[in-house]
């Protein structure tokens, strides 16, 4: 009789044993898919507002040149001006990279990481 107790209890346990590892793992596949999407979703944001953004600096990159080249009566002056511009800020932003882009980019993925 003591057997047949200990035998229940003991398929018992691993009933629920077996029952919460399932629910655990049901639990991160969902979390895990909660984030990817998270992330995903912000990324492809970036992506196209990026894209907006390029073609939008690309026009008005090609407005400000042709009118540096009126004023100069000289179109390759405005290209060549407005490539020193792009060049001087490419390398501002190359000296300050780290603060701009890995503190809030990192920031953003802990929140989607750590907070939820």
């Amino acid at each position: 009789m003591a057997f047949e107790k200990i035998k229940e209890n003991t398929s018992e346990l691993q009933q629920h044993a077996k029952d919460y590892l399932d629910s655990n793992v049901a639990y991160y596949k969902l979390w895990f898919f909660k984030v990817a999407m998270k992330s995903t979703t912000m990324l492809l944001k970036i992506f196209l507002l990026s894209m907006m953004l390029l073609m939008v600096v690309l026009f008005f990159s090609v407005a400000a040149a042709l009118a540096i080249g009126y004023a100069l009566n000289n179109f390759a002056y405005g290209f060549l001006i407005i490539g020193g511009v792009y060049l001087i800020i490419s390398l501002l932003i190359y000296s300050i990279k780290d603060k701009i882009v890995e503190g809030p980019i990192l920031e953003k993925f802990s929140e989607f990481f750590f907070n939820d």
